[in-house]
């Protein structure tokens, strides 16, 4: 039985992306994995799925295969 992140997923991908600025899809699973070690792609491609609908992210595809996420721009100025 796994116990419940008390950090929500996409607060993390936020600050991730806060801070690099614009990162590929596996990259960020990876980053992800790091804290929420039960993470896998379908919970990736879910917890993006929801950001890019509410307006948080921009998702587009690199090659086939490969995305590359960013931030958009009303929230990029909160980056040091």
């Amino acid at each position: 039985m796994s116990t419940w992140k008390i950090y929500p997923i996409h607060l993390t991908i936020i600050e991730i992306l806060q801070k690099k600025g614009s990162i590929t899809d596996e990259e960020l699973l990876e980053m992800l994995k790091a804290f929420y070690k039960e993470m896998g792609p379908d919970d990736l491609n879910k917890n993006l799925m929801a950001m890019e609908i509410s307006g948080l992210i921009h998702v587009s595809s690199l090659t086939k295969g490969k995305r590359l996420i960013e931030l958009k721009r009303g929230f990029q100025q909160d980056r040091k």
